[in-house]
């Protein structure tokens, strides 16, 4: 197992989740697009009594490495339903090839890697097969992810600024291959949630590496590092920095260190969520695996409700990023 989502390995505390979750007042459809030579599946959440004279924003929520958009919902603990329910928003739940991304890591035991799939134009078309279905706003869709997720999360942001108005990317960082050709067609808005503690997805960057580090995974840039991208590529003036600390849960083992940068070109801006103590989880989510193998879930915030809170303030700018 590389990432969250494959073979949890945690029966009872997943059929918690399941069956302890207050119920979605909304209605979950699968779909199947061909593209690029695939039959791609997707799901989507529609809360219920949307009204059709309006456009609601539409979040893409991308699964980690040997996943599914199916289960999703059970790491977030269905924090993206509630949030649809209560405010009114369209989430999408895609699968990758073989339950894989390819986000640019060159990880070439996976499938999508070694034949090259092109998930970035399958998410944007995905985007726009969904608009057809349902009244989304196309200058409102978003993108977050964990883990290879949170790596197609930066691929998006790289390559279709033009379709995808802000990101948040969780256990992730922008992959070593995809860095020199990261080039936005606009100022990106980016929300990044990292523990310093991540068993796979290294602090100091490297080799992403599976449980107990016996495999390498494709090479990322340092945690910090992203961040500096993300604040270079988005021409923000990192001296207006705010700070704020958190630790709302002494028990966890985890605090929490909020660096904001709301000073970036064209109205973006960059946060940084860094969880002292904290692994390779979803904070507030599921604790999938063991402490042993992907460290702590933070209980000092919920990624859904941070998340949601980032990106629904961004709009695409008229005539998109071109």
């Amino acid at each position: 197992m590389s990432e969250p989502d494959r073979k949890p390995g945690v029966k009872l505390a997943l059929l918690l989740a399941i069956f302890c979750a207050p119920a979605s007042a909304g209605e979950l459809k699968t779909y199947k697009l061909r593209h690029g030579g695939y039959d791609r599946v997707y799901r989507v959440y529609a809360p219920a009594n949307l009204d059709k004279a309006k456009k609601y924003p539409l979040l893409f929520v991308l699964h980690g490495g040997g996943g599914s958009g199916r289960n999703m919902p059970r790491l977030t603990r269905s924090g993206f339903e509630r949030l649809a329910d209560g405010e009114g928003a369209l989430l999408a739940y895609p699968d990758g090839v073989d339950g894989h991304w390819n986000d640019y890591r060159g990880d070439e035991g996976r499938k999508a890697v070694r034949e090259n799939i092109d998930d970035v134009a399958f998410l944007a078309a995905a985007a726009d097969e969904i608009a057809k279905k349902y009244p989304a706003d196309p200058a409102r869709v978003y993108a977050a992810g964990i883990s290879n997720g949170a790596m197609m999360s930066y691929a998006l942001a790289c390559l279709a600024a033009d379709k995808f108005a802000a990101i948040a990317p969780v256990a992730g960082a922008l992959p070593e291959r995809l860095a020199p050709a990261c080039r936005p067609a606009r100022p990106v808005p980016v929300l990044m949630v990292n523990g310093t503690d991540d068993k796979l997805v290294h602090w100091e960057g490297g080799y992403v590496t599976g449980p107990l580090g016996k495999k390498k995974m494709g090479r990322l840039l340092p945690v910090e590092k992203t961040r500096d991208f993300w604040l270079a590529a988005d021409s923000c003036d990192a001296a207006k920095k705010g700070v704020v600390e958190l630790d709302a849960d002494p028990k966890d083992g985890t605090s929490v260190t909020r660096e904001n940068y709301p000073a970036c070109a064209g109205g973006a801006a960059v946060e940084f969520l860094k969880i002292d103590g904290g692994g390779h989880t979803w904070p507030g989510g599921l604790q999938y695996r063991s402490r042993a193998v992907i460290g702590r879930t933070s209980r000092e915030f919920d990624a859904a409700a941070e998340i949601w809170k980032f990106l629904i303030k961004y709009s695409l700018p008229a005539g998109g990023g071109k």
